[in-house]
């Protein structure tokens, strides 16, 4: 294993992300990001229960969808919460797939009357989408089904909130907000030796505690270890795809990537989260 130089962990792999946020001892830290993230528009949050993230649904297909987090407040609603680590094919017809499980799993219920609880599904992105790019300072996008004449709210218990990461770039002393302190702490977290004096508060002294890597056993540093290696090697196989100027297409473009993914040791599972190819398209170049 390699000498790690950070002294927290990197929220955007997936043993980071969550350690500090999917893990029972850690709660505290998904309700309050949640709660900023929420509050203003939908109300406070008390309490969350993590759900299995395995959904047996019809299809064989069905029953392969894992969610990075899933949840329940104590109003019965339920929450998905994402992290995509790079531009993916279909991302939102994916998040838009995955809020049909709780929606199914509410009409399991005996006797049920057609009425659902409200669903949160948030989407922590390390990119930014390509319809997004002009928009240099929109980084927060709340998404709910909406008239298109009268652009009010025709139902409100489908939510979606995307945030481009890679947008919000303010500096520590720029933070007019907890919900901002926050967006600062999940994108720089691992770049940061210290923990700021501005972020002095109860929750964010919780989250650098938890991140610290120094206090993680042998055996966590090293399932950290894989998963930031396979966070690097994701992000420089894109990056060289890029340099190369494989620009003939979507589909070559990620036909490009996949073999690269595959020459870097990555397995399929994330190959096709990494490209949007199927598991199929991936068999017929015999990877």
């Amino acid at each position: 294993m390699t000498q790690l130089t950070e002294r927290y962990i990197n929220p955007f792999t997936d043993y980071g992300f969550k350690k500090l946020f999917g893990e029972e001892p850690n709660k505290e830290l998904l309700l309050d990001f949640l709660n900023e993230l929420l509050r203003e528009h939908e109300g406070e949050i008390k309490d969350l229960t993590y759900l299995k993230n395995e959904h047996l649904g019809i299809s064989e297909v069905d029953r392969k969808a894992i969610f990075d987090l899933y949840c329940e407040n104590e109003r019965g609603e339920k929450f998905i919460v994402e992290l995509q680590k790079s531009k993916q094919n279909f991302f939102k017809d994916r998040t838009l797939y995955y809020s049909s499980f709780p929606i199914q799993e509410q009409a399991k219920r005996t006797n049920w009357n057609y009425e659902l609880k409200s669903i949160y599904t948030i989407a922590i992105l390390d990119f930014v989408f390509e319809e997004d790019k002009a928009e240099k300072e929109k980084y927060r996008y709340d998404i709910k089904l909406t008239d298109i004449s009268t652009c009010k709210v025709f139902y409100n218990k489908l939510t979606f909130i995307y945030l481009e990461m890679p947008k919000f770039n303010k500096s520590i002393d720029e933070l007019n907000s907890r919900f901002e302190k926050w967006l600062y702490v999940i994108k720089n977290l691992s770049r940061l030796d210290r923990m700021p004096e501005e972020l002095r508060e109860k929750i964010f002294e919780r989250l650098f505690e938890a991140a610290e890597i120094a206090k993680m056993s042998s055996q966590q540093v090293r399932q950290y270890e894989g998963s930031l290696k396979q966070y690097r090697d994701i992000n420089n196989t894109i990056d060289t795809a890029r340099q190369e100027g494989i620009e003939i297409g979507e589909k070559q473009n990620a036909l490009a990537i996949a073999r690269r993914a595959h020459q870097k040791g990555l397995d399929l599972k994330t190959i096709a989260e990494l490209t949007g190819l199927s598991e199929l398209e991936l068999a017929k170049l015999e990877l």
